[in-house]
């Protein structure tokens, strides 16, 4: 059975009509939200803590910013988009005592309603919009007049208007216009850990830093390594984008198929398989999620050492030195004190 995709037809903007909309954070997905939404004629304003140097950049991009509590009080619709580890602390602190009777509780990833971090109290609708992009996508291609597909699901429905609201704030940031999909909270939050885990971070990284290291073992000068093993890999990442796995390999020599069809299955084997089966088990059974919040709480020491390892690993030694001879990437270098801004800025996380 194919999915369903909704679109700007399915979703009815007067469901917001005369409602204000909190969003709470201006990272790289709160700012594009918050800017989406007002020039989609949506009230706005944008909650944070008085300290936040976010403050003068939402304001000089003419939206209104107040305190947490401040904004939620005054909000019929609330969107939490600060990073998933802040959410329960900030939710405790200044969300849940000043929701209205019958607000909206929207959260753009399902982590802390899945793993009971959040337990939102009832009289309130609680919903999701997840786009499936970085925030200066939302916001890039919403202003070209496109728009960024998503996710979304109702997990709480207390008003009988939770749908409805949700899908026109899924519209109001334009992600309608290039289709949404209907999920649970549950669904999106384990497969969104285990295609960051499996593939889209942890399996592409992994590979690639292996792929590098086995050429360089083998006496191949390493600038070669990084052209043939992460340079290239947006060449190819692209044509998949376009026309999936069928057109890549329409777009590469024979000798390239060919290779992908015998070679590719020993690299990534049934081994892999079981270990993704572990994997995905882990975040299931809420195990991964139990590690990373103990990391957290315990001052983050594990994460920062591997950040540390990998920041100083070879590939990147060599591949700043060749970016920097290419101008026309847009290369961008990410210092060690920066790490954490552009890590929950690619995660889509608010600050």
């Amino acid at each position: 059975m194919t999915a369903r995709m909704y679109y700007d037809a399915d979703a009815d903007p007067a469901a917001l009509a005369g409602q204000t909309v909190a969003i709470i954070g201006f990272g790289s997905q709160g700012h594009a939200h918050a800017l989406n939404l007002a020039e989609s004629g949506v009230d706005v304003v944008v909650g944070l803590p008085p300290t936040s140097k976010s403050r003068s950049i939402a304001e000089d991009a003419g939206l209104r910013v107040a305190d947490v509590a401040d904004a939620v009080r005054g909000a019929d619709v609330v969107m939490i988009l600060v990073p998933d580890t802040a959410q329960k602390a900030v939710f405790e602190t200044d969300i849940a005592a000043n929701l209205k009777p019958g607000a909206l509780l929207m959260f753009a990833h399902g982590f802390n309603i899945r793993f009971a971090r959040i337990s939102p109290p009832a009289g309130i609708d609680v919903g999701m919009v997840a786009p499936k992009g970085p925030g200066h996508l939302v916001r890039s291609v919403y202003r070209a007049g496109g728009g960024v597909p998503a996710l979304f699901a109702v997990e709480q429905d207390a008003t009988g208007t939770a749908r409805a609201r949700t899908l026109a704030y899924a519209r109001a940031i334009g992600a309608t216009r290039a289709g949404v999909l209907e999920t649970t909270f549950k669904e999106e939050t384990e497969t969104d850990l285990f295609g960051e885990q499996s593939v889209l971070c942890g399996g592409t990284a992994a590979l690639v830093k292996m792929a590098f290291e086995t050429l360089v073992k083998a006496g191949y000068q390493p600038e070669l390594a990084y052209f043939e093993t992460l340079h290239e890999l947006k060449l190819i990442v692209d044509l998949m984008y376009r026309g999936g796995l069928n057109f890549m390999r329409f777009s590469v020599s024979d000798t390239a198929e060919y290779g992908d069809y015998v070679s590719g299955p020993r690299i990534i084997d049934e081994r892999t398989r079981a270990t993704m089966e572990q994997v995905l088990h882990e975040i299931q059974d809420g195990t991964f999620a139990a590690r990373w919040i103990a990391e957290n709480d315990s001052g983050r020491a594990e994460f920062e050492r591997l950040r540390a390892v990998d920041r100083d690993h070879q590939i990147e030694q060599v591949g700043a030195r060749l970016r920097a001879a290419m101008p026309f990437l847009d290369p961008v270098t990410v210092q060690a004190g920066q790490a954490q801004a552009a890590a929950s800025g690619a995660a889509g996380e608010g600050r």
